[in-house]
């Protein structure tokens, strides 16, 4: 076994192959770019060594650098974990050159599998099912727009050096192909420095199913069993289980055998995952080989939990020259395993990657990257820490959420449970998004196929779990809550904000708004009911009635011009709550008792219930005095990014919706569209220069258009 590795990565991954080397006595060197300086993986590592700067062509992608580090430190081996260079065919020949061990296949191996084209080539040579497509070498736009027409729409186009769902379009007719296939390439290039694609037909009710495979420098094979990873996002994976859902032994056993003829066929060395779509028509299935990632997977923890082997412990191993731990026939599967991907993304805002600190950042009970030690069942491997930054450089994964129980039903249960407790506020997450999944039919019912989110669209967005009284009711607890803390107990009596007054009511009015809609409620006979419940340990609880009402917007139509905004009450009631501190609340709203939590940023109350998620905006009035609101036709940047392009050019005439620019952020291309109509009057970035979040892209004269 080695003494020393250098792990080539960040994050989760970093921190999870730092963990296994820990317990196998290895030490551990990690490198950092200028934005990781803090980071967790540097704190978790033996030795950690600067490597450039925040881009990861300045850092992580500096394969020379890394490996004169390894040299330096005195390191044996690298691990790539996944990603940056972990399939980089001329990295894995470069550590070989230099005396080090690449933790990972051979270059050879890398190569044949790393372009698709090739890859599918010896595949079928192998005997392995392949899909309908053209793999070849001519990258003709018009040639391969007739290939399409030839295969039939819909097709998928595919970056041949693709991976983690980047680089890959739909095609559903022959007009949109072109325009598809130039997106693609852009990102092609972006992502893995490659533009080559391949045209695949577009499977029927597709399923993606892989199987974990790993072979050794002994001739030794063996799989894992599968993973289920059908549920996905921009061809992204959101949600992945294991074994899949409705594979019998029959067809387990024939994707097992093909995976493990696929790495034969390469001489693969260590873990690697051979990625099948599977066609559900009239009742059967039917597999056909896609591609196979020569890494460890970033669902792996599901195939370690159903199998109990730490994968990255037989990676150190088959790279130190030991022969597998265990053969086929000692593997079986136990149980069910689901993971969920926890991002900094916005789902409602077409999954738009988020970034920023993490002010709050609390988890379930669970363990960490420990197999068979599993705190009930619940594992959480992460790369971030409460107070952390998530930048706009790398991945916007913040965290892999993992259950393990004897049966799917429970699995799904449980993975609902620690969803519901965790509790992120600093930026948008898909934590709910998360769980409206698990619930929804589709997904409870084990019907799968890669289309499963457009097909529930209806229960997965904009969904709203929380009565908009439980969310008013807890901002202004948590309001008064922090007033009573800031004030202790030393005050007296008329300098606290308790709504005391000797001779007649209180009544007290607070500005929200929700759904972007403005309401106003007001509270009265605020006292001291001086209830308890045993169960939860609340004392002197307060109670006052509250009436919430909408505001509605009036207009003088006759004179066109607005008169003063009207209201009407929406709800009224008595009710009760009970604070531990400014974020633990017991509220007794329409005579249910609710336990809450919540935090407040930048004047956004976030407010978490067993029932779910929401946040509602609790105005400070103060603050506001003398804003000026933004200027009318601006067009922000919702995110920090750089200009790929400008659809438009000054002086011309948009209307609302319409492409205006495409911004690059986390390796991903977003379009950003019209707010309305209009002329364009002036642009105020280049393609290829970054902006900030919020920074104005240009200027649309929306008189112009009228005129």
């Amino acid at each position: 076994m080695f003494s020393k590795i250098l792990i080539a990565n960040r994050g989760e991954i970093a921190c999870r192959v730092a963990a296994t080397a820990r317990r196998l006595g290895v030490n551990t060197v990690a490198v950092y770019s200028d934005a990781d300086r803090e980071a967790k993986h540097v704190a978790v590592c033996d030795e950690a060594v600067y490597l450039g700067g925040s881009s990861p062509k300045d850092s992580y992608l500096k394969g020379d650098a890394i490996i004169a580090i390894a040299l330096d430190v005195g390191a044996q081996a690298i691990h790539p974990g996944y990603g940056f260079l972990s399939e980089n065919a001329d990295f894995a020949q470069a550590c070989q050159d230099a005396g080090l061990v690449f933790i990972g296949p051979s270059a050879d191996a890398i190569c044949a599998m790393g372009g698709k084209s090739e890859s599918k080539r010896l595949m079928e040579a192998a005997g392995v099912p392949l899909i309908p497509g053209y793999h070849g070498d001519n990258q003709d736009a018009q040639f391969l727009k007739q290939q399409a027409d030839d295969i039939g729409y819909p097709v998928l186009i595919k970056a041949s050096a693709g991976g983690g769902g980047k680089g890959m379009r739909i095609v559903e007719q022959g007009s949109d192909f072109i325009d598809l296939l130039d997106s693609c390439r852009r990102e092609a290039i972006t992502s893995f420095g490659n533009d080559q694609v391949l045209i695949e037909k577009y499977a029927l009710k597709p399923r993606h199913i892989e199987i974990q495979v790993f072979g050794d420098t002994h001739g030794n094979y063996v799989h894992l069993f599968e993973r289920d990873c059908s549920v996905q996002r921009r061809h992204q994976k959101v949600l992945e289980e294991a074994p899949a859902p409705g594979v019998d032994e029959a067809m387990r056993k024939a994707m097992g055998t093909a995976a493990i003829e696929a790495a034969r066929a390469v001489s693969y060395v260590g873990a690697g995952t051979v990625e099948f779509i599977v066609e559900q028509r009239e009742g059967a299935m039917s597999f056909y080989f896609m591609e196979m990632n020569t890494r460890l997977q970033v669902e792996h923890p599901v195939s370690e939990a159903i199998t109990g082997v730490d994968l990255v412990e037989w990676q150190l191993l088959v790279a130190a020259g030991q022969p597998l731990p265990k053969t086929q026939d000692e593997l079986a599967i136990n149980g069910h395993a689901i993971e969920a991907r926890i991002c900094a993304e916005n789902p409602d805002n077409d999954f738009l990657p988020a970034t920023g600190t993490l002010f709050t950042y609390q988890k379930p009970e669970h363990s960490t990257f420990i197999i068979n030690n599993d705190s009930a069942g619940v594992r959480i491997d992460d790369g971030v820490r409460e107070g952390d930054v998530i930048s706009p450089f790398y991945d916007s994964m913040i965290a892999k959420l993992i259950v393990h129980a004897p049966t799917r039903e429970q699995a799904l249960a449980k993975l609902d449970r620690a969803l519901a407790q965790t509790r992120i506020v600093g930026l948008p997450t898909n934590v709910a998004f998360l769980r409206y999944i698990l619930n929804t039919e589709s997904f409870s019912k084990a019907n799968l196929d890669t289309a499963l989110i457009e097909r529930e669209a209806d229960e997965l967005f904009d969904q709203h779990p929380l009565e908009l009284s439980t969310l008013v009711v807890t901002a202004i607890t948590q309001q008064l809550a922090s007033e009573g803390a800031a004030q202790g107990t030393d005050v007296d009596p008329f300098s606290k904000p308790t709504g005391f007054r000797a001779y007649n009511d209180y009544t007290r009015s607070f500005s929200l708004v929700y759904d972007e809609q403005a309401y106003s409620a007001r509270i009265s006979n605020w006292h001291n009911a001086h209830y308890s419940d045993s169960k939860k340990g609340a004392k002197n609880t307060s109670s006052f009635t509250l009436i919430i009402e909408k505001e509605i917007a009036s207009n003088d139509t006759q004179n066109n011009v607005n008169v003063a905004a009207q209201t009407e009450i929406v709800y009224e009631s008595n009710v009760s709550y009970a604070s531990s501190d400014a974020h633990n609340h017991t509220l007794w709203v329409d005579g249910a008792r609710i336990s809450a939590q919540s935090w407040v940023h930048n004047e956004i109350v976030y407010v978490f219930t067993d029932s779910g998620r929401d946040e509602i905006t609790l105005i400070d009035i103060m603050a506001h005095v003398g804003e000026e609101s933004a200027a009318v036709g601006s067009l922000k940047s919702p995110m920090p990014g750089q200009v790929v392009a400008f659809k438009v050019k000054v002086g011309d005439t948009v209307k609302k919706g319409e492409p205006l620019a495409v911004i690059e952020a986390m390796k991903i291309e977003h379009t950003i569209t019209a707010p309305t109509d209009g002329v364009v009057a002036e642009l105020l970035f280049a393609a290829g220069d970054s902006v900030a979040d919020g920074d104005e892209l240009l200027r649309i004269d929306t008189e112009a258009s009228e005129a």
